[in-house]
């Protein structure tokens, strides 16, 4: 029997204070700290972490961040050198498991938690900062490895060293890739995110709008 996918780092984090684009300050709670021990998973967050920027950050939809430990070697070996595992700000580090084949709505059981797949992540001018490269966000975007962003489904408990146990999948088998994907690259296939009923509001509303604007011309 193979072996299930893991959880490598639980990481939480608070909002600082950094240098911004054109010297501005901004607020943030991108850097995640990797915690040890079980850490309590609530209805739209883990203990410990908070977010700086309610209106695109957090929420039902955006509960929990998981960036794969493989994605992570693989912007290693494209850049050619260094690159920090929490780079990508995310609150866990998954091994064995492909984060872009990962469908929209499918249901992971990881220690006494489950979480629903609920969208990918669209890259902000953060992630330049916290990887010191103000391409990163286009690199991001042409990469196709945008993580899983997780609803909470039941709380309870992680921590390293989980289990990641796929319980439950889709039939319409929309990835979180694909999704990327159409949103980033393939805009003329908007409708597409529309039948995906599990996929986060945000993206439903993009996709009637091209569609209303596509109508229009």
């Amino acid at each position: 029997m193979a072996e299930l996918p893991v959880v490598l780092t639980v990481a939480v984090g608070v909002p600082v204070e950094m240098d911004g684009p054109k010297d501005r300050r901004t607020l943030t709670a991108y850097g995640k700290t990797p915690v040890a021990g079980r850490v309590a998973v609530l209805a739209d967050h883990l203990a410990g972490d908070r977010q700086a920027d309610r209106e695109n950050h957090g929420g039902p939809h955006k509960a929990v961040y998981a960036y794969a430990d493989e994605d992570v070697a693989w912007w290693r070996r494209e850049l050619d050198r260094p690159v920090a595992t929490q780079t990508f700000g995310q609150n866990l580090t998954t091994a064995g498991l492909d984060l872009r084949a990962a469908v929209v709505g499918e249901h992971w059981r990881i220690g006494t938690a489950e979480f629903e797949v609920a969208q990918p992540r669209i890259p902000c001018f953060k992630l330049g900062l916290f990887a010191d490269d103000p391409t990163m966000p286009r690199r991001f975007v042409a990469a196709v490895r945008p993580g899983a962003y997780l609803r909470v489904v039941r709380t309870g408990h992680v921590a390293a060293g989980d289990p990641v146990e796929v319980v439950d999948r889709p039939a319409h088998g929309v990835t979180l890739a694909e999704v990327f994907t159409v949103y980033h690259h393939e805009r003329a296939r908007a409708a597409t995110l529309l039948d995906v009923p599990e996929l986060a509001p945000m993206y439903h509303r993009w996709a009637r709008e091209r569609l209303a604007r596509s109508h229009t011309r």
